[in-house]
């Protein structure tokens, strides 16, 4: 066991249950709009993450709430502001104007989730541009889905990214569907990673419910990276428990795209399951486990009702916050 590891499962840990608290709270008609979690893919974020320097900076995606979690240390404080964002409140990320697929903290290296597909990309190319020109040593690291890889920025950005050598990352989160739509029924190629190639970027695949490998495969990528070396497109194998967003039976149906069996059988290779089980292996007491979980529960109970205690922000706030051009009022009528 690495020091790290625990550090490892507290991420993971916190990631599961605060998305499972917004999951409740979503059904329960306490956040406004669409939710979409990442349930079964918390050993991405927190694989990736924690081969990150505090400097390095990351762009997400609608299904972000765990990447920001294992970027932000899964601190209360980090639990406290998701929640209140997500909730719509004052104390949030955004002040309450972001929501879900937009929270954004530069001084945490988060340079925002994203609702638009693919639009985090590019952001992170330019980041990893930025970082070349002044010569920071910094890193950049671009979540993604598996869709995103259809549409042309992915292309742009990967290709750019290779020909001028840019310290950036490429992670694909491929966990089988875009949106609905099953990838493999829409995609040429059977390995997202194979679009390396045809860029001169470097390409990596790894089993994303494996939180170690998920590791190793990011910590090569950081430091060829950081060298020098150009990007990597890493494709994480992984896949999601729950719908593309929650509540989406209500319009579609059970069964409507995936099968019971099919969502099984990757429920039964659950990566904290199988981390728990590899950790208690190699001598870690499952009583500090079970104290972790419990650790984390009081914080996610401590950060839903931090958020429902907040504020909403008043109506003399719409305007406030909010970008325009130099000299024009925003939003004016």
């Amino acid at each position: 066991m690495s020091v790290n590891d625990l550090a490892l499962y507290r991420t993971m840990v916190a990631i599961r249950l605060f998305e499972e608290r917004v999951r409740d709270l979503s059904l329960a008609g306490q956040i406004p709009g669409f939710v979409h979690l990442s349930i079964g893919q918390e050993a991405v974020a927190a694989g990736v993450a924690a081969a990150l320097e505090a400097r390095d900076r990351i762009t997400s995606t609608h299904r972000g709430h765990g990447h920001l979690i294992a970027r932000g240390g899964a601190t209360a404080e980090m639990l406290n502001r998701m929640m209140a964002e997500i909730l719509g409140r004052r104390t949030g990320f955004c002040r309450g104007k972001g929501g879900s697929m937009h929270i954004i903290d530069a001084s945490l290296g988060i340079l925002g989730a994203n609702g638009i597909v693919a639009a985090g990309i590019p952001i992170a190319t330019g980041a990893a541009l930025a970082a070349k020109l002044r010569g920071s040593g910094e890193v950049a690291v671009a979540f993604f889905g598996d869709g995103a890889s259809a549409e042309g920025v992915f292309h742009e950005s990967l290709n750019l990214a290779a020909a001028w050598k840019l310290p950036v990352i490429f992670v694909c989160e491929n966990n089988l569907y875009a949106e609905f739509t099953p990838t493999a029924d829409v995609n040429a190629v059977r390995d997202v990673a194979a679009h390396a190639r045809a860029y001169g970027a470097a390409e990596a695949i790894v089993d994303g419910n494996d939180v170690r490998a998920v590791h190793a495969a990011a910590r090569g990528a950081v430091a060829r990276a950081r060298a020098g070396g150009g990007p990597t497109l890493v494709e994480a194998k992984t896949y999601r428990w729950d719908g593309h967003l929650v509540g989406e039976q209500a319009f579609l149906g059970p069964e409507a795209y995936r099968r019971d069996a099919e969502v099984e059988s990757w429920k039964a290779r659950c990566p904290i399951a199988r981390f728990e089980r590899a950790l208690v292996e190699e001598g870690v007491a499952a009583g500090d486990l079970e104290r972790i979980r419990d650790e984390v529960a009081r914080a996610v109970d401590g950060a839903a009702a931090f958020a429902k205690e907040s504020p909403y922000p008043g109506a003399e706030e719409a305007l406030a916050d909010v970008f325009a051009p130099t000299g024009e009022k925003p939003c004016a009528s």
